[in-house]
């Protein structure tokens, strides 16, 4: 845990009590302050109660009293309207902050010879595996890494702050939001397209949120920008112009900017040549992951990592659960996770990476459904459709062979018994891909469930798992 400094023996409201808000309310307690706890939730208090922390109506709380409000992420901050704690919190001049912040003033208060690095990844899509990719190469070059935030561990969970360590967080737009000292060394903005817009009140906030990743930044830092979309493009510009360390990242050649990296399937490009040859990555297919590893491998020589030493952390990377993960074979059939793929665009990424594929997708469909992605129906040998999502996706995909099997083990069992026909009178290779383009939450608490619904049904089929490296 990391201990927060600079409230003892000062009350600190803190709304939420999930896994970042509990956590936050224990490192405030560690480092003296007096947390007092509410949440909507009565299982939420009990659990508070349960670990002796301090649990008050903060409908009723004197707000004047507070030295600030921890909200959860989960909770809105201004849109569609801010959550009710925000507005006490406005009236009684107490500021709104998040457990990413906490984590920034916890690492300010040291002194500077005993801080550690930290590398801050955000993004629409790919965050995660960047995140995990450059934890897994930091940690192969011999640096003592941390991973957490919005991927595992919440931040304040990590160990505490020891001066070689590097810090490697993953932030979320809504994180970002209650962010205002945050200052990583390494910040990381993978891409922008359309989503959570109705808590950031259009694209304007949702981009102005991912921004603030870079806004605190010091002189020495650096920012990576991938630069694929207009908005993207926008900020690195915008960086640029303003002096700041800035690095585009990209899978067009042409519109790589000063000191940028372009990607390709299975290669990242400097100056159009070729510095890590991602062939044998077999964790790291199509272009989006190259685009991933180029990130990875920037961030890791921004820390001072050799180039040998990075692109052999590139090679070993495992992959990352329910993210283009092979779960498992049966004969030449191959089953691939990709569950984290909760919108159109995550989608793309992965059914660009085969030729073809028999496509599991559905759950609960964000703006526009998968109508972005008829470019690609042609590699689509036939869908699988399930959810809520499923008949108006089985609309969309029009002459596209479908099949509304609403559940997600009759998808797999179907489009199972479908690829193996077709390696049958092809001999090549058939794809089981569930790429859903859609939120869990119709059928799943979350995404990682589905996944680990989708393996159980491809292991229950008889497949054999897919080794480890």
């Amino acid at each position: 845990m990391i201990p927060v400094p600079g409230y003892e023996g000062r009350r600190v409201a803190v709304f939420g009590l999930g896994r970042s808000g509990i956590t936050a309310a224990r490192a405030l307690l560690a480092g003296g302050a007096i947390p007092i706890l509410w949440d909507d939730s009565v299982s939420g208090r009990m659990q508070a109660q349960a670990e002796g922390f301090e649990v008050e109506d903060l409908t009723a709380a004197d707000w004047s009293d507070f030295a600030a409000l921890v909200l959860s992420p989960g909770a809105p901050l201004t849109h569609p309207k801010p959550h009710w704690t925000v507005d006490r919190a406005h009236e009684a001049g107490v500021p709104v902050i998040g457990d990413v912040e906490l984590f920034a003033r916890a690492l300010a208060m040291l002194p500077s010879e005993q801080r550690p690095r930290v590398v801050a990844v955000t993004g629409t899509n790919g965050k995660s595996t960047t995140t995990a990719l450059i934890g897994w190469v930091l940690k192969q070059a011999g640096l003592t890494v941390h991973v957490g935030g919005n991927i595992g561990i919440g931040v304040l969970a990590l160990p505490e702050p020891k001066a070689d360590a590097v810090y490697v967080i993953e932030v979320s737009s809504y994180q970002l939001d209650l962010t205002t000292s945050f200052t990583p060394d390494v910040a990381i903005l993978t891409n922008v397209s359309p989503d959570h817009l109705d808590r950031h009140g259009g694209m304007e906030g949702y981009v102005a949120a991912k921004r603030r990743i870079f806004a605190a930044q010091g002189p020495d830092a650096v920012a990576l920008v991938g630069v694929d979309e207009t908005w993207g493009q926008g900020v690195f510009d915008a960086l640029h112009a303003a002096g700041r360390h800035t690095v585009s990242i990209s899978t067009d050649p042409s519109a790589a900017g000063q000191e940028g990296y372009t990607a390709r399937a299975g290669a990242v490009l400097k100056d159009g040549e070729v510095i890590a040859d991602l062939s044998a990555a077999r964790s790291l297919p199509g272009r989006h992951n190259a685009q991933n590893a180029a990130f990875a491998y920037a961030a890791a020589r921004a820390l001072g990592v050799s180039h040998e030493a990075a692109v052999e952390g590139l090679l070993t990377f495992p992959g990352l659960a329910h993210r283009m993960e092979a779960v498992g074979h049966i004969g030449s059939v191959r089953f691939i996770n990709d569950s984290k793929a909760t919108n159109a665009d995550a989608a793309r990424q992965a059914l660009a990476s085969y030729p073809s594929v028999f496509w599991i997708a559905g759950g609960v469909p964000k703006a526009g459904g998968i109508a972005d992605l008829a470019d690609l129906f042609p590699r689509v040998t036939k869908a699988y459709l399930i959810g809520e999502a499923a008949d108006a996706f089985a609309v969309t995909l029009g002459a596209t062979p479908h099949l509304v099997s609403k559940t997600l083990d009759a998808a797999v069992t179907a489009a199972a018994a479908d690829a193996h026909e077709a390696f049958l009178a092809s001999g090549v290779e058939q794809i089981v891909l569930l790429s859903p383009a859609c939120a869990s939450f119709d059928q799943y608490p979350d995404f990682e469930a589905r996944g680990e619904a989708f393996r159980a049904a491809v292991l229950n089929l008889g497949a054999a798992p897919e080794a480890t490296a």
